[in-house]
């Protein structure tokens, strides 16, 4: 018998100006469409599929979305049970975005 796994949470990474650069993002994005399918995207990760990711060092992954501009949604896997939202971009804002992913990660774990 087939069994599925655990469903993960979703935390959305708060920074300690509380800012979540995450929510920010979807917030300010002005196409709801695009914005609607990042958070699909979101769902189907906290269910176990992963989908199109890679890592980019440091514990966090980019989840890509091939919508528009190519979104990215930066996440960190907090034990079996936690995904940690970082922030959202697109693949104009990818290197920085990395960067910023690596320091909110560390700010995270530092945190607990």
């Amino acid at each position: 018998m087939y069994a599925y796994p655990a469903r993960r949470q979703s935390i959305i990474y708060q920074t300690q100006g509380g800012v979540e650069p995450y929510a920010q993002y979807l917030d300010d994005l002005r196409d709801r469409q695009a914005a609607a399918k990042i958070k699909v995207r979101v769902m189907r990760a906290e269910l176990g599929n992963l989908g199109q990711h890679r890592t980019v060092g440091h514990g966090v992954l980019e989840l890509k979305i091939n919508e528009g501009p190519g979104y990215r949604v930066y996440v960190a896997l907090y034990g079996s049970e936690w995904i940690v939202l970082l922030l959202a971009g697109d693949k104009s804002t990818q290197e920085k975005d990395i960067q910023r992913a690596h320091t909110y990660w560390k700010d995270y774990r530092s945190q607990k």
